[in-house]
């Protein structure tokens, strides 16, 4: 219990210090998000309907049960998602890594968005349920994740730069370069939880989706 109270002190402490960088980073991937719905107007005709047919083909393939095996789409998901928040957190060591990574999470925003837009705007409800079962499950584990590692790293790359700039700054980077590490270790952890759900679960629903709308 003593544990727990100490981590969840860590935690609270956390937020509370870097709340306006939470608030901001939140913002910005939620504009990735909205500006990737509205990417899915400007495509041509051509281009939604070659879209709409791989699409297609792929809801064939699932609701065949044609899929990617579960344990090679696992490790896929996995792998995908910790390359992109390692790279943000080498970023975050770096002095001049600070715009690329909002560049990233911006972009993830996108790509979120993008796919839910696309699929609402060609099916209707019925697009809005296959996003719901196909997206939503694992990046309600995957997006939090995102944000604060993206916090994490702006964060210390602001310190970096300080310290370069501010020669008065003497902090201990040890402790800091640590708790690093273990926030990149702990993120790892939950993609892998991500990585099992979008794997093992949200093939299933899918195809329970795709059955009912081809009814």
């Amino acid at each position: 219990m003593k544990k727990k109270s100490v981590v969840q002190n860590a935690a609270i402490n956390h937020i509370n210090e870097h709340s306006s960088l939470y608030v901001f980073i939140t913002v910005l991937f939620l504009m990735g998000v909205i500006f990737g719905a509205i990417l899915v107007n400007s495509l041509s005709f051509t281009q939604s309907d070659d879209l709409f047919y791989y699409l297609s083909q792929f809801f064939g393939q699932v609701s065949e049960a044609k899929i990617t095996a579960d344990w090679e789409m696992f490790t896929q998901s996995v792998s995908h998602n910790v390359k992109y928040i390692a790279v943000m957190w080498i970023l975050g060591v770096s002095v001049i890594g600070l715009p690329v990574i909002l560049v990233l999470l911006f972009l993830k925003g996108i790509v979120v968005g993008f796919t839910v837009g696309f699929l609402v705007s060609q099916m209707g409800w019925g697009g809005f349920l296959l996003s719901f079962v196909s997206i939503l499950p694992q990046n309600i584990i995957i997006v939090p994740v995102f944000i604060i590692i993206a916090v994490i790293s702006v964060s210390l790359s602001t310190k970096m730069i300080q310290r370069i700039l501010m020669k008065q700054i003497r902090e201990p980077l040890k402790p800091i370069i640590m708790r690093y590490i273990f926030a990149l270790t702990v993120s790892v952890v939950f993609l892998a939880c991500a990585g099992a759900i979008e794997a093992y679960v949200s093939p299933s629903l899918m195809k329970n989706v795709v059955s009912l709308l081809n009814r």
